[in-house]
């Protein structure tokens, strides 16, 4: 047990590393470039923000939270996801007195105890936008922008924008009154969980990933034939944006999200290669959560996006991360005087931001070049007792085997030069 990580987490290993690098660099340029800000949340919150944000009828609240007592005999849940940490942080450090809407990314692990499959782990990684202080459907839009652009950027195919409206408390109680209606008779015929949910929140049932519920739930009364004369206009101007943007997309009647906070705009983009788990980005609009946790009156909208299974995604589309050099310059040493000299060099260059390496292992000379082509250093730098004799280097151009003598003092800008 001790050399095993734990069930549904693992590593990422330096050859790994290099791809996460790249999206979250992906990431970062795009939210700059729609005028989002980054915010980094604590990894564990009182439990009672999840329940009241994330809503106790939820498969996350019921069965997926990592809650735990402290010993303050304080009830503390590992993140499980990334917006109601950001909507907490809004309010306590009160992000709502500073200019309206406030754009606010993240780059975040999250927690929650499921059965590991493909893409999903119970540990695992979000990116996130939210944007808070508007409900003008055009912030719906560029959330939804923001994803696509993102998987256009990385070059992912193959993936559909599905849209829906959830509705308003207002026009939802019509809603809730027919689904109750329909799911009476065939109430002995769902789940536990769903029974469960019948009474506090009957939409949630048609979330239900339970083959037989969903056969029994097929043609249930959908929100969007309920929503009132604001909601519907709203979600006609979402459809105007997105066409404006040129952005394609169908609307899915059936997208709930498995959160009690949305409200309006509900949105998945799914691929249809990383097995049944499809959704590689979900989100949508949360206008009463601010208030819900104890702010004032806030709209908000927002996504979180999974990035195993955005790599999952890059790596079914084929999408080769060349990985970075982790060395510009190999430094090759024989004799205790040359690593003194070659220890001072090594330290100049890197105050110039050039990588560097030298043997560590008292290697010989043949063994050294070896492990510098190991590490791909496209150049070597060989310092003997000779080369200090005539105040001089030799450069080697790892990919040529072309080699040069170069003054010690001109060292620094041959490298800077070459590379």
């Amino acid at each position: 047990m001790l050399t095993q990580a734990p069930r549904g987490t693992r590593d990422i290993l330096p050859e790994q590393v290099s791809k996460w690098i790249y999206v979250e660099n992906k990431f970062r340029d795009i939210c700059a470039k729609y005028g989002f800000e980054e915010i980094r949340t604590p990894l564990f919150e009182h439990t009672e923000l999840f329940k009241r944000g994330v809503g106790e009828t939820t498969d996350i609240v019921e069965k997926q939270m990592y809650s735990f007592d402290d010993n303050g005999g304080r009830n503390i849940t590992l993140k499980a996801e990334g917006t109601a940490p950001v909507v907490r942080a809004y309010v306590e450090n009160k992000l709502y007195a500073n200019p309206q809407p406030l754009k606010l990314y993240y780059i975040t692990p999250c927690y929650r105890y499921e059965r590991p499959q493909a893409g999903r782990l119970r540990e695992f990684h979000q990116f996130g936008v939210e944007v808070f202080g508007t409900n003008n459907p055009l912030a719906d839009a560029e959330v939804i922008g923001v994803a696509v652009d993102l998987f256009d950027e990385l070059g992912v195919k193959n993936l559909e924008v599905r849209i829906n409206s959830i509705g308003c408390p207002d026009c939802r109680k019509e809603h809730r009154k027919a689904l109750t209606e329909f799911l009476t008779d065939k109430l002995d015929l769902l789940c536990e969980t769903c029974k469960g949910r019948f009474d506090r929140n009957p939409m949630r049932i048609l979330d239900c990933k339970n083959e037989s519920c969903q056969a029994n739930v097929i043609n249930a009364p959908r929100m969007m034939e309920y929503l009132c004369e604001s909601c519907a206009s709203d979600f006609d101007v979402l459809q105007r944006n997105l066409k404006a943007m040129e952005i394609d997309y169908i609307i899915d009647p059936d997208i709930v999200r498995g959160l009690d906070y949305y409200t309006k705009t509900a949105f998945e983009i799914v691929s249809k290669e990383i097995g049944a788990q499809g959704t590689v980005c979900g989100g949508g609009r949360y206008d009463n959560l601010v208030e819900e946790i104890g702010g004032p009156s806030t709209p908000g909208v927002g996504f979180g996006l999974g990035i195993e299974r955005l790599l999952l995604s890059l790596e079914n589309n084929d999408v080769e991360i060349e990985k970075r050099d982790s060395t510009d310059v190999f430094i090759a040493v024989l004799g205790e005087e040359p690593e003194k000299v070659a220890i001072k060099l090594l330290r100049d260059l890197r105050c110039i931001g050039i990588k560097g390496q030298m043997d560590l292992l008292g290697r010989s000379l043949k063994s050294q070049f070896k492990y510098a082509d190991k590490l791909k250093a496209p150049f070597t730098i060989v310092i003997g007792e000779d080369e200090l004799k005539e105040n001089c280097v030799v450069l080697k151009d790892m990919k040529n085997s072309e080699q040069k003598k170069i003054e010690i003092n001109n060292v620094i800008q041959e490298v800077k030069t070459r590379l």
